[in-house]
């Protein structure tokens, strides 16, 4: 096995947390190596499936137009609303059942602007995402749902810009780089074995920061930690994301932490390829729901399609999907909604069917049970409570009443014809499960110690989610804790190149 040069850090990992941890690391004075498993043109871990939509604290308009200077006069005179720190920590714990861990989501909420700022002065661009967080209200766009900028050209284009910026920062930046284990000892971590375009080497390292994503490509350790059925559910974004990082981290004695059982799963479209593909990806989301009927293979409703807004409830929606008989629903519309529907669904990416009146419908979709939908449909419609209007741009209230399985908001009745049904399955994103961290981001072990020399970012950070995701979270947490563990790492490395011990169990 060969050998290479020593850097102060090695970012293991391509996406979003690790080119904002290289970045962060440079920053401070550290050189840097970032080992991309991936090859170039398959870069950038999930954050590259993203819309590239970030959650972040804001007191108003005037934060949005200085992270987003280029807007025009209408633009501008959008209703963007704010978001406390208040409100985030709010959205956190009830996402969460509380519990969350109070240190880290203290350190996500608080430091999330900050970070927003830092990103755009290494150049990233934002802008508000009038398409999908908005609603025009008298003429004027109205943001709901706490998420309101997204980078320049969704998740692919954050990705280039991370990568253009790393690049001229001084980032050595290596792909087809498949890290299998880390070099530790007493001392600590004090380097990897990667596999470099199909030859292994040793490269040392002062410090190395884990940013490799979760293992929602890894059908195995999805049956085995999310349970059974888990191995059919279709990937959204990246196939090599397979639990590597944790995998290194656990085998030196790094301590888990957060939900292993729990995970980001949406509605997908239904015969979605079994990985992401750049090419057609962002056609498969299916989150209008909450304007639809949603059946099983039962002709039979399964879940509160309205019981809060799309960004607080499509990540725990997909898992429920999954649980239907051969893991597949229908989102039924009538004429009345369609035209609210995301531009996903009118590309030629779905599975949809269209009708005139409801039993065609159901015959058309072919796998219902056709006399229980019909029944389905005819309690739901005579459940609405009409009285009530129909707002799409708030929790408006307009429920059922007398069903087993409410609705809670937007209940219209499915009368106006056509009809359309799309047929969805489940997507997994990401995974909850991590390794513990401090507020150092240095990975902590299963005796409670920091392990010397050791770092995390991103999906790799355990006990931030449980069960459920506020939107837009993701992309936050992994520019915050990335560019955290970058300015640690770089600093534990300074102190190990001045010969101050490192022993296990002292934090950076």
């Amino acid at each position: 096995m060969s050998r290479e040069n020593e850097y102060d850090v090695i970012v293991v990992g391509g996406g979003n947390a690790a080119l904002c941890a290289a970045l962060s690391a440079r920053e401070d004075g550290a050189s840097v190596l970032l080992l991309e498993r991936a090859p170039r043109e398959e870069r950038g871990g999930n954050s590259a499936y993203t819309e590239g939509l970030m959650r972040f604290a804001y007191a108003g308009k005037e934060d949005i137009l200085a992270l987003s200077p280029d807007l025009n006069e209408d633009e501008k005179d959008s209703d963007f609303g704010s978001y406390s720190e208040d409100a985030f920590f709010d959205d956190m714990a009830r996402i969460t059942r509380n519990r969350t861990d109070p240190d880290l989501c203290e350190i996500l909420v608080r430091q999330s602007n900050a970070t927003m700022h830092w990103m755009v002065k290494h150049g990233i661009k934002f802008y508000p995402q009038f398409g999908r967080q908005s609603f025009k209200v008298d003429g004027r766009f109205k943001f709901w749902g706490g998420a309101t900028l997204a980078a320049w050209g969704g998740g692919p284009g954050l990705v280039d810009f991370l990568y253009k910026a790393a690049e001229r920062a001084g980032v050595d930046i290596r792909y087809n780089a498949w890290a299998r284990e880390l070099v530790a000892g007493d001392a600590g971590v004090t380097g990897v074995v990667v596999k470099l375009d199909g030859v292994t080497r040793e490269i040392s390292g002062g410090a190395v920061i884990l940013a490799c994503g979760g293992f929602e490509a890894n059908r195995e350790w999805r049956s085995k930690y999310l349970g059974p059925g888990w191995d059919l559910a279709k990937v959204r974004g990246s196939k090599f994301n397979t639990g590597d990082g944790l995998d290194m981290a656990l085998k030196i004695g790094a301590q888990p932490a957060g939900n292993w059982s729990g995970c980001h799963a949406v509605g997908w479209e239904r015969y979605a390829e079994d990985f992401g593909d750049f090419s057609v990806t962002g056609d498969y989301e299916r989150d209008s729901y909450p304007w639809s009927v949603m059946v099983n293979a039962e002709g039979k409703r399964f879940l509160d399609e309205g019981a809060d807004i799309r960004n607080y409830t499509y990540a725990k929606y997909g898992r429920i999907v999954l649980a239907q008989p051969d893991q597949f629903a229908w989102q039924i519309f009538d004429a009345t909604v369609t035209h609210l529907l995301r531009p996903e669904y009118k590309t030629r990416h779905v599975t949809k069917v269209t009708a005139d009146t409801l039993e065609e419908l159901v015959d058309k979709m072919g796998d219902v049970d056709r006399e229980q939908f019909l029944k389905t449909m005819r309690a739901f419609n005579a459940a609405v409570t009409r009285e009530v209007a129909f707002d799409p741009t708030v929790k408006d209230g307009r429920r059922t009443e007398g069903l087993d399985i409410p609705k809670s908001n937007w209940a219209n009745p499915i009368e106006v014809a056509p009809f359309e049904a799309y047929a969805v399955t489940c997507g997994i994103t990401f995974t909850f499960g991590g390794v513990r961290i401090s507020t150092e981001g240095q990975v902590i072990d299963t005796n409670a110690q920091p392990i010397a020399g050791l770092y995390a970012a991103g999906e790799m950070v355990g006990g931030l989610f449980y069960f459920n995701y506020p939107g837009a979270t993701g992309l936050t947490s992994g520019a915050v804790f990335g560019r955290l563990a970058g300015r640690s790492a770089a600093q534990a490395a300074r102190a190990a190149r001045a010969h101050v011990p490192r022993a296990a169990g002292t934090a950076a």
